[in-house]
């Protein structure tokens, strides 16, 4: 894992109009990102359409669209990154859901929440309509939902990168389980929600 300060330094330059920085910073976040979306594609069981260099190209694209001064340090870099790898995922899922109507769609399983067999790659739009409800009420839950499951952030970089303490996140993570469980009971979903330690 690239140095904390590290990253800082690379934003901090990055955000002059240092094209070296900018260049350094996307060698020096590479391959946590790699990382990170290797375990997104874990999570949709065998669909090989969407690689992982396809998703941290996009993811980066979208990250280095703005300013660099926009980032206040790795935490809330990565923070983005999720952030951004989720949208990336749910614009993917939504094309790929809307071309398979009528099929039988490959499955998808987050972790932290684990869908059935039988659901398709609707619910994953189904569940970024739920979670831009809650960014809309609670954006702090959502972040942590964000930084948990499309970043595959511990527990201790989530509550840096949320501002809050671990206890914090742990709290918003059960509570955000719960009601993601509830919201999808409604619509007649059946998810397990899984708190991650």
């Amino acid at each position: 894992m690239i140095e904390s300060q590290e990253i800082t330094q690379l934003l901090q330059l990055a955000s002059s109009g240092d094209s070296g920085a900018r260049n350094a910073l996307f060698d020096s976040v590479y391959q946590e990102l790699r990382t990170i979306a290797r375990a997104h594609r874990r999570k949709w069981n065998g669909n090989d359409t969407l690689d992982t260099t396809a998703l941290v190209h996009e993811a980066y694209l979208k990250l280095s669209g703005g300013s660099f001064a926009d980032y206040q340090g790795r935490a809330h870099f990565f923070a983005t990154a999720s952030k951004a790898m989720r949208q990336v995922l749910m614009n993917y899922a939504e094309r790929v859901a809307a071309a398979k109507r009528g099929e039988n769609p490959m499955r998808v399983t987050l972790s932290g929440l684990a869908l059935h067999d039988e659901n398709t790659l609707e619910d994953l739009v189904h569940i970024d309509a739920l979670l831009t409800k809650l960014e809309n009420s609670n954006p702090r839950h959502c972040k942590v939902f964000e930084c948990r499951v499309f970043g595959g952030m511990t527990v201790e970089e989530t509550a840096i990168a949320a501002n809050v303490s671990a206890a914090t996140v742990k709290r918003d993570w059960a509570l955000v389980s719960a009601w993601l469980f509830s919201e999808m009971n409604v619509s007649g979903e059946r998810p397990t929600a899984a708190s991650r330690q």
